[in-house]
């Protein structure tokens, strides 16, 4: 597979790792000024709001790189989100808010959306990682050494499943790829095209 060179809108170096495992050359773009409110708007379906987000940090990316000349190539950006039916966990505020998180999560299965846009020219296009992620049931102390880590913060409810949070997990059906936030299967098509 041979893909063009394209802009990253992301600061994840899990996306970065993901993107090199199957041959895509990038560079990171930082958007500076352009950032996009991720605040859920109203009663937003899940899946209306990660789509929503894919497409405003895309869309952000592109006024990036008009603002600081970039050339015109294309540009990838991503947003994962966690749900428990309609309620979206987003990053943890503090350890107290992990631990509700993760208590919510504890002998549960929820939900793992990943969109992802791909912008070039005027044309943006996105596509979504659906899984579905079910945590084994979790004691306090297994939440407090999991919080100890320091891995719950700055990921989409509280876990990373690459890491730590990998042996708290019961089942996944869906992307692997989609829950660490790039589905490459997905990326893979929507960069093809």
């Amino acid at each position: 597979m041979t893909f063009l060179k394209i802009y990253l809108a992301s600061a994840s170096p899990r996306r970065a790792e993901l993107l090199t495992q199957i041959g895509v050359t990038f560079d990171v773009l930082r958007l500076g000024e352009y950032t996009v409110d991720e605040s859920v708007h109203g009663r937003e379906a899940p899946l209306a709001y990660v789509k929503r987000l894919a497409r405003a940090k895309a869309v952000a990316g592109l006024q990036a790189m008009r603002a600081q000349k970039r050339v015109g190539r294309p540009l990838l950006a991503a947003d994962t989100t966690v749900c428990l039916g309609r309620t979206i966990l987003g990053k943890p505020q503090d350890a107290a808010d992990a631990r509700r998180m993760l208590t919510l999560l504890s002998g549960k299965t929820h939900r793992v959306l990943t969109a992802i846009a791909v912008a070039h020219g005027k044309s943006v296009k996105v596509a979504v990682s659906d899984s579905r992620v079910t945590f084994a049931r979790l004691s306090r102390r297994d939440i407090d050494a999991y919080i100890a880590t320091g891995e719950p913060f700055d990921k989409a409810g509280a876990y990373g499943i690459q890491g730590k949070a990998g042996a708290l997990i019961s089942h996944l059906a869906g992307s692997y790829t989609g829950v660490m936030g790039l589905p490459v299967h997905e990326t893979a098509l929507l960069l093809r095209a």
